[in-house]
């Protein structure tokens, strides 16, 4: 698991973020955190991860506590159950945050999905496509997962959509904490799409909720048809299987059958659709999949601000009876 193995998510950021660290002479200095810090760290390093910085100030990245157990977990003679009990308290935290963000979109109807894959699966490629499909019909915007760069959001913002890129540095997936952080600045409207793009990764983003409605893995033809029982975790942690790039069927070994029943062994209930951002192959099925899960989570909130309403005026008839 990537809590114990060396990656952590001590070195990301969120587009945006405001960093704040206190001179020696006194001096506040502020800034928006960019792809680096712009000022000197003293760095003693064991193993890639454990930082002593002597600038006098705490890091918002995260989780500080975290961060510590993250380096904690992949030291030498550290006993199994201290990593064992470090990777549950991580889990819990995350699981915490993610109820949260799971909530807070629930109470304003917003889809929201976390899209992950192996790298070079086509997400982006996919996204572009899909909210350009769904321009004038529904509002989507997009939180983007990379170790490193911008290229992704700057692709998504050039179809008019909002995007905020998240960069997690070591860390090989999102968390629920980058996410909150992430909406923060992001603020989707009431009863959009909210597309969460991972970091392309088929394990570790299984095991972090992030409060999302469903994840969706997507499998290119491009990569083996054994994917789903290679990494079974997050093949049985999916709802829907986009088998992707179909227009590349012709000209590759990929057996869509096999692709399925591997599938279905890990998860029987995955619904699955075969799709091309090429050719437009499948995406009246996926844009169909997308506004029943819109118009759904518009529903349930309406259905709860009517219900809400329903108390308050039991409430006010109470006290004004007196009882």
């Amino acid at each position: 698991m990537c809590i114990t193995c060396g990656c952590g998510s001590d070195g990301s950021h969120v587009e945006g973020d405001v960093h704040e660290h206190v001179h020696a002479d006194g001096t506040v200095h502020t800034h928006a955190h960019g792809q680096g810090h712009g000022h000197e760290h003293e760095h003693e390093h064991e193993h890639e991860h454990e930082h002593e910085h002597g600038h006098g100030h705490g890091h918002d990245h995260g989780d500080a506590a975290a961060a510590a157990a993250l380096g904690a977990a992949h030291a030498p003679g550290i006993a199994p159950s201290r990593r064992v009990q470090i990777e549950q308290d991580i889990l819990a935290r995350n699981d915490a945050i993610a109820a949260a963000n799971r909530q807070r979109l629930a109470d304003r109807g917003i889809f929201a999905l976390n899209l992950v894959s192996s790298p070079g699966s086509g997400k982006t490629t996919l996204l572009v496509k899909t909210i350009e499909a769904l321009q004038g019909r529904i509002h989507a915007a997009v939180i983007e997962g990379d170790q490193q760069t911008s290229r992704d959001a700057d692709r998504i913002r050039a179809t008019g959509a909002p995007a905020i890129q998240v960069n997690t540095g070591k860390g090989c997936h999102l968390d629920a904490d980058m996410v909150r952080r992430a909406l923060d600045r992001l603020a989707p409207a009431d009863g959009s799409l909210l597309l969460i793009e991972n970091v392309g990764n088929l394990v570790c983003p299984a095991a972090f909720d992030l409060g999302e409605a469903h994840k969706v893995v997507i499998l290119s033809v491009t990569e083996g048809e054994d994917k789903p029982i290679k990494y079974p975790d997050m093949f049985h942690a999916a709802d829907l299987l986009l088998i992707n790039k179909t227009d590349l069927l012709p000209y590759v070994d990929f057996d869509v059958d096999a692709a399925i029943g591997f599938a279905r062994r890990v998860r029987p209930d995955i619904e699955i659709l075969r799709v091309s951002a090429t050719t437009g192959e499948g995406f009246g099925a996926w844009l169909d999949w997308l506004e029943r899960g819109v118009a759904a989570a518009r529903g349930q909130r309406n259905d709860n601000v009517e219900a809400l309403r329903r108390r308050v005026a039991e409430l006010e008839a109470a006290l004004g009876t007196g009882t």
